[in-house]
C-alpha cells in the first residue's frame, strides 16, 4: 500500500518544479513511510510513498521498464494485484523478462502486453498511474469497487493527480475551496461517484481510466455490475459461494510482513478470520492474528438500542477462542476520543469533514488502526459483506425499502434542516442524486416488483454507500502506515451475489442468509446466530456533554465560519429541545465541518 501523485504539463518544464512534485508526494508520508521516489521528465512529474508489503527489497518505485536503453514505461502504483504470481507465470511464457517479485512490475508488464484491456486481468485493489514516455499519455486506473482513492484536478495544459485529495492541494496552482453543490455533498449523506468536494477536483470513478493525451483528458468506464439471470440452485450458491470466499482469503494472505484481522465478534469478520485461521493452520503458519476494538466500561454499562443489541467483545473472544487466533483487545477512553489532537489527526486524515458516521466513530477507527500498527503491517476486514450480502435492517423494513429515497436515510435522524436551506439545499440536492443513481441500475429483463426494487437496493448500497465506509477504512489505516484488506470486495463474489435473487438471499428470513449459510461450520454458535450490530460508538454520557459543549462554544464564536450556513434560531431551538444523544449527529457533524473549513483555510464560494 502506498501513496501516489503526479503533475502533467504539456505547456511546461516539469523537471523545473521538482520541490512542487516533492511536496505532493510527502504530504502523503503516512500511506508510505518506508521510502519515497520521484521521476520527472520534461512534461510530467511522478512520486510515490512506499509501504512495503510485497518484494520488501526489490518493489521500489516509481519503477520503469526499459528496452535498448530506452524507458518505455513508467508506473506508481498504490494497492495489491492478489493473483501477480499467476499473471507473472503468463506474462513470462509469452516472454516478458521480470527482474523484481514484485506486484508492481507484474502490472507494468501486463500493460504492455494486454493495454488498457490489462484492467480485465487484474484482481485486486489499486491506484495507479503510466506514462509512456514516447507517446507522451499518462492513463489513470482504479480499480472496480473503489477501494483505493484516486482523485485528480484538470488544469490548462494538463492534470494534477493523487491519492489523497491533500496531494493536490499542495500544488501551488490549487487552492480549496467548496461552493453549494460541494457542501451539499458533504451533507447529503449519499455518496456521488466522482465527487471530490472540492471545487474542481475529480475523484476517478470505481472501475474507471483516465487516459491524458495533449489537449485532452478522457474517462471511461472498463468495469460495473451488469445483471444476468441466477440459475444456481440454493445448495449451488451456497457451495459457491463457500468456494470463493476460501479462494479469495486464501490470496490475500499473501505478504512479506506481518499480516492480522480485524474481529469485531459480527458474521463477516468472524468468517474472515475463521477463514484465515483455516488456510494458515493448513499452511503451517501459525495462529491467526486478531484485534478488536473496545470502550472502557462498555461491556459492564452497555445499554442495548435499536441498532446494537449485544457489545461486540464476548462474541469477539468467543470467536477468537473458538479458531485458536492469537488475539488482543485494543481498549480506548472517552478522553482519547475528545483529545483535539486525535480529531485533528482523524481530519488530516481524511482531508474533509465527516463522511458519514459520527466523529468517535473516525477517532476510534484510528486509535484502533495506530495500535494494531505496533504489531502488524496488513488487516484483514470484513467490511462491505453487508452491502454485498444485505445485513443492514433497513434492507428489510419495508417502510425504508419503498421510499424514495436512499434507504438508508428514511428512520435516521436528520437535522440537515438546521442549516441554511437558502445557501446549501441538501433535501433538492439528495433528491437529484438519488433519481441520478436509480438511472444507473442495470435492471434484468423481465424481473418486476419486489425483485426488481431489491436489486435497485443492492446497486444504491454498493455504489452509494459502501465508498463511504472504505474511504474512511483506507485514510484511517493509511495514516498510520497500515494497509487494510477488503475480501468482500472481491469482483467476482459481488458480481456473483449481486445477481442472486432476493428470495434465495433470504431464504431464511434473516439478514445475510447465504453468508451464514456458507460459513456456519467454521463458527461457534453464538456467533453465528449473532444479529447484525454496526461498528460500535461509545455509550460515555460524558462523552455526549463534551459534544454538547463544544457546540455551544461554536455557536458563541461570532467568528466561526460555520455560522453563515446555519439557521441559527433552528439550531437553538434543536438544542433547547433535544436530548444529548439526539443532538449528537448533528453537532458532530457541525463541529467537523467547523474544524474543516478552518484547518484547510477552505473558501466558501456560495
Amino acid at each position: 500500500m502506498c501513496g501516489i501523485a503526479g503533475w502533467v504539463c504539456y505547456d511546461r518544464d516539469v523537471t523545473a518544479e521538482r520541490g512542487v512534485l516533492a511536496a505532493m508526494t510527502e504530504s502523503m508520508i503516512c500511506r508510505g513511510p518506508d521510502s519515497g521516489g520521484l521521476w520527472l521528465e520534461t512534461h510530467v512529474g511522478l512520486g510515490h510513498r512506499r509501504l512495503a508489503v510485497i518484494d520488501v527489497a526489490g518493489g521500489a518505485q516509481p519503477m520503469a521498464v526499459e528496452e535498448d536503453g530506452r524507458t518505455v514505461l513508467v508506473t506508481v502504483y498504490s494497492g495489491e494485484i492478489y493473483n501477480y504470481r499467476e499473471l507473472r507465470v503468463e506474462l513470462e511464457g509469452l516472454g516478458h523478462s521480470l527482474r523484481t517479485d514484485s506486484d508492481t512490475e507484474v502490472a507494468l508488464h501486463a500493460y504492455l502486453e494486454w493495454g488498457e484491456e490489462f484492467t480485465e486481468r487484474l484482481n485486486g485493489m489499486y491506484a495507479l498511474a503510466l506514462w509512456d514516455p514516447h507517446k507522451e499519455e499518462l492513463l489513470l486506473v482504479r480499480d472496480r469497487m473503489g477501494i483505493k482513492p484516486l482523485y485528480y484536478y484538470p488544469i490548462p495544459g494538463g492534470v494534477i493527480f493523487g491519492s489523497e485529495p491533500k496531494a493536490i492541494l499542495a500544488h501551488p496552482q490549487v487552492k480549496a475551496a467548496v461552493d453549494a453543490e460541494g457542501l451539499a455533498e458533504l451533507l447529503a449523506l449519499a455518496k456521488t461517484p466522482g465527487h471530490a468536494v472540492y471545487l474542481g477536483m475529480r475523484e476517478l470513478r470505481p472501475g474507471c481510466i483516465l487516459r491524458v493525451r495533449r489537449g485532452c483528458l478522457a474517462e471511461r468506464q472498463y468495469w460495473g455490475l451488469r445483471s444476468y439471470a441466477h440459475t444456481d440452485d440454493l445448495d449451488t450458491t451456497v457451495g459457491r459461494i463457500r468456494a470463493l470466499l476460501e479462494d479469495i482469503v486464501a490470496r490475500q494472505l499473501i505478504s512479506d510482513v506481518p499480516l492480522c484481522t480485524l474481529l469485531s465478534g459480527g458474521l463477516d469478520s468472524s468468517v474472515i478470520t475463521a477463514l484465515a485461521a483455516q488456510r494458515l493452520q493448513a499452511s503451517g503458519a501459525g495462529p491467526v492474528q486478531s484485534f478488536s476494538l473496545d470502550f472502557s466500561g462498555h461491556v459492564e454499562n452497555f445499554t442495548p438500542n435499536v441498532l446494537r443489541s449485544t457489545p461486540d467483545a464476548p462474541y469477539a473472544h468467543a470467536l477468537a477462542g473458538h479458531v485458536g487466533s492469537d488475539h488482543r483487545d485494543v481498549l480506548l477512553d472517552t478522553a482519547q476520543l475528545i483529545d483535539q489532537a486525535n480529531r485533528d489527526r482523524v481530519m488530516a486524515a481524511r482531508d474533509l469533514p465527516l463522511g458519514l458516521d459520527e466523529a468517535d466513530t473516525d477517532t476510534s477507527l484510528y486509535l484502533l488502526f495506530r495500535a494494531i500498527r505496533e504489531h502488524s503491517t496488513v488487516a484483514l476486514s470484513g467490511e462491505s459483506a453487508d452491502e454485498v450480502f444485505a445485513g443492514y435492517w433497513w434492507s428489510h423494513d419495508p417502510d425504508s425499502v419503498h421510499a424514495e429515497t436512499f434507504p438508508w436515510l428514511v428512520k435516521r435522524p436528520m437535522l440537515t434542516g438546521l442549516f441554511d436551506a437558502a445557501k446549501v439545499d441538501v433535501a433538492g440536492y439528495r433528491s437529484a442524486r438519488y433519481r441520478e443513481a436509480l438511472a444507473e441500475v442495470p435492471w434484468l429483463d423481465g424481473e418486476t416488483g419486489h425483485e426488481q426494487r431489491m436489486r435497485e437496493v443492492s446497486h444504491l448500497h454498493l455504489t452509494r454507500f459502501l465508498p463511504f465506509l472504505l474511504d474512511r477504512k483506507d485514510r484511517a489505516s493509511m495514516a498510520s502506515g497500515l494497509e487494510v484488506r477488503v475480501p468482500f470486495c472481491d469482483h467476482r463474489l459481488v458480481e456473483y451475489v449481486f445477481n442472486i435473487p432476493w428470495a434465495m438471499k433470504t431464504f431464511d428470513g434473516r439478514e445475510k442468509s447465504l453468508l451464514r449459510a456458507a460459513a456456519r461450520d467454521v463458527l461457534p454458535d453464538v456467533v453465528a446466530e449473532r444479529v447484525k450490530s454496526p461498528y460500535p460508538t461509545t455509550q460515555d454520557p460524558a462523552y455526549d456533554d463534551a459534544v454538547r459543549a463544544e457546540l455551544g462554544q461554536l455557536l458563541a464564536d461570532r467568528d466561526a465560519p460555520t455560522r453563515e450556513l446555519l439557521d441559527l434560531a433552528a439550531v437553538h431551538s434543536a438544542i433547547a429541545r433535544a436530548d444529548n444523544a439526539e443532538l449528537r449527529p448533528f453537532a458532530e457533524r457541525v463541529l467537523a465541518l467547523d474544524r474543516w473549513l478552518r484547518a484547510y483555510d477552505v473558501s466558501l464560494e456560495l
